[in-house]
């Protein structure tokens, strides 16, 4: 067992802030109880180590006390309540957003105050006052869009107060918020961008939004779309329980997003205090704003924001070492565990590989598709495509030309699942015998297999594999068609393809957008959807279970195998490094860091729906750094030459493809030395 201290267990120092919302006690105008509520959640919190802690709107006076907001007793114990929360802030180490009225120059705002350490770091006036339906907020309070460059004095303390403020942690990189109030969301224009525009990765929203029928999935859209459009993590806290009188009532929603996904949310109309805890990425935020230049490019068409606002620099008292990770972290980030959104996954991924296909044959006019079928999963989902386009487009099934080709090492359960696919589809379908050719090039070679010697090594793989490709380009031009490929996206990560006149080439690569890890989901869809008859389901979930194998090296004394992932890693691994790698661009200690929680113990977290139980996996982190260093070497540095010489493709996830015209472009020739370095130097000493 590694060594837990060290920095490779600790959050921070993997780009994570944890942030929360809180539903304190609180009762209406009760200053002294709803300090005293804002302080025992503080406390909470600080056990927790949480580092961001987001109250709802007018979190001391609270909201919906009407006129009493203009009342000079409520505002003067107000301010003696700032300076409480002040004083008890000290020890404790959540930065606080609460809120509070304040006075200023005649008039009264609604703000937010940002506390951390013993001292108010400064307030933030809310935007737009709403004054329809049940909000009259004009009456009382002064907008605050104009506030900018001014100071404000609170219990006795002149701190900077405007919307032109943003907070940033010296010694946490990553830790650099904004704050806007309940409606500025709403607003067409909301400031909060403004503020991620000039650096903020994290919006806080202090809401005392009423509840009505619907609001709930509203405060979520807006938060969705808020922190996606502002490539933020969104940080919304709502007054709950204690709010409610007179003619409204309050839920206390807290929700928390992330560049568009959900990461956490609180139990709505609760009567306890509540805190609704995640831990943000704000690596991977800065990163995804890195790659974007449209969020740059609209930085620089609003004149620069960061030019214009204020940051407020603090040291952060975080909590140093290994304090877990409070975050979902997905195992399988192609494959949705929630079954409804890998329905809708499946049904898109699918219809794209047809879609495209379609195309390219209304572009080529073939007279026949030829597949090469092994009774394996990347051939079978190839036909499958094949078969829904021929379908669509009216054409018969016969148009596909199947080609099962045993060789050396062929197993009859495969062989077997390769035929009765291609009958149970109705395609054209042949076997051709590969040995006797495999025999006669090793023969002609001289290599050692040929005078019966057991030796097989990569050149008696490639013969095979190479002579199956061959065979395919050849029918193709014999029955006027083309080689639809089989290779999917994973392998073409790791580079596991015969290059040139093997695997690796096809005339149409419908697989390779889509990863190892969905195949299997993508082949059991088409089942239970009834895309095809059930003789061909029966088929396919004979398919479904099948082990990964190239089939290249006869089977061992012992029955067993070739075996893919025993070579190059658990697919369910590797595509988890090719997702962090390719569509986040995280270093790979994060990445070994993301892996370890995601697969240290298989009876947490969640796995995709209907995931058999046989192969639920887990890994300790020497074994993910093991398989992680290999495919850093085999991503960065061994296989790009093949990937610059990919047939057309479809991309079939917005997580990226490995196409060399599109999502991927990188050197044939470069070396994998600094990702190998950064995974070496980050992880503890290990067996």
């Amino acid at each position: 067992m590694a060594d837990t201290n060290h920095s490779f267990f600790d959050l921070h120092n993997q780009g994570f802030v944890r942030v929360a919302t809180s539903t304190p006690c609180s009762r209406p105008a009760d200053v002294a109880y709803n300090t005293a509520g804002v302080i025992s959640e503080a406390k909470r919190a600080h056990e927790c180590h949480v580092d961001l802690l987001v109250y709802p709107e007018l979190t001391l006076s609270s909201y919906a006390i009407d006129d009493l907001h203009l009342q000079a007793a409520l505002l003067d114990r107000v301010e003696r309540g700032v300076a409480e929360v002040v004083e008890a802030s000290a020890d404790l180490t959540p930065v606080l957003v609460i809120g509070a009225p304040l006075r200023r120059n005649g008039k009264i705002y609604n703000c937010a105050l940002v506390i951390a350490g013993g001292e108010l770091l400064g307030a933030i006036p809310k935007s737009y006052l709403p004054n329809y339906r049940e909000f009259y907020e004009k009456r009382y309070f002064a907008h605050g869009r104009d506030c900018q460059d001014l100071w404000i004095a609170v219990a006795g303390e002149e701190v900077p107060f405007g919307t032109d403020l943003v907070f940033a942690a010296s010694n946490l990189s990553g830790f650099t918020f904004g704050v806007e109030i309940c409606e500025d969301f709403w607003a067409p224009n909301p400031p909060g961008t403004l503020a991620a525009l000039a650096g903020a990765l994290i919006l806080c929203n202090l809401s005392a939004s009423p509840i009505t029928i619907g609001r709930a999935e509203d405060r979520h859209m807006h938060c969705r779309s808020a922190s996606a459009r502002a490539m933020c993590a969104y940080v919304y806290s709502a007054s709950g329980h204690g709010e409610s009188t007179t003619d409204l009532a309050w839920d206390g929603q807290g929700v928390i997003y992330e560049l568009g996904g959900l990461q956490a949310e609180s139990a709505r109309f609760d009567l306890e205090p509540e805190l609704c805890i995640t831990d943000i990425d704000t690596d991977r935020i800065a990163l995804e704003r890195m790659r974007n230049g449209t969020f740059n490019d609209a930085a620089e068409a609003h004149g620069r924001p960061e030019d214009s606002y204020r940051r407020v620099v603090f040291e952060h008292a975080y909590t140093q070492g290994d304090i877990g990770l409070m975050r979902p972290v997905a195992r399988f980030p192609f494959v949705p565990s929630d079954p409804k959104t890998l329905d809708e996954d499946c049904y898109e991924a699918f219809n794209i590989q047809v879609d495209a296909l379609m195309r390219r044959m209304q572009a080529t006019d073939p007279k026949s598709l030829v597949i090469g079928i092994s009774g394996g999963l990347d051939s079978t989902h190839a036909l499958i495509v094949a078969a829904k386009a021929c379908d669509r487009l009216g054409l018969p099934r016969s148009t596909i030309r199947g080609y099962t080709m045993p060789g050396f090492a062929t197993s009859e359960g495969t062989k077997s699942n390769a035929w009765k696919l291609m009958e149970a589809f109705g395609i054209t379908a042949e076997e051709i015998d590969i040995k006797p050719a495999a025999q006669r090039m090793l023969d002609d070679m001289g290599h050692p297999f040929s005078a019966g010697e057991p030796v097989y090594d990569v050149t008696f793989e490639n013969v095979q594999a190479g002579l199956r490709t061959d065979y395919l380009f050849r029918l193709a031009g014999q029955h006027s068609g083309f080689v639809v490929g089989t290779g999917d996206l994973s392998e073409l990560a790791l580079g596991w393809c015969t290059y040139g006149v093997g695997d690796h080439m096809s005339h149409y690569g419908v697989n390779s957008g889509v990863p190892k890890t969905l195949i299997r989901y993508l082949i059991r869809w088409t089942v239970e959807t009834e895309q095809f008859s059930q003789a061909c389901g029966d088929i396919l979930m004979s398919v479904y279970d099948t082990v990964i194998s190239p089939e290249l090296v006869p089977a061992g004394e012992d029955g067993a195998i070739q075996d893919t992932e025993a070579h190059i890693g658990p697919y369910e691994l590797n595509d988890f490094f090719l997702h962090h790698t390719i569509r986040v661009g995280q270093r790979p200690g994060k990445i070994a860091f993301l892996a370890w929680h995601a697969w240290k113990d298989a009876e947490t977290g969640l796995w995709p729906a209907g995931f058999p139980e046989h192969r639920k996996n887990q890994y300790d982190l020497a074994t993910v750094a093991d398989w992680l260093e290999k495919f850093a070497k085999r991503f960065f540095a061994f296989s790009q030459f093949k990937r610059s010489a990919l047939p057309n493709g479809p991309k079939v996830s917005s997580m990226g493809a490995l196409s060399p015209r599109g999502d991927w472009r990188a050197p044939s020739d470069a070396v994998a030395g600094v990702w190998v370095e950064d995974l070496r130097e980050s992880l503890p000493p290990l067996d």
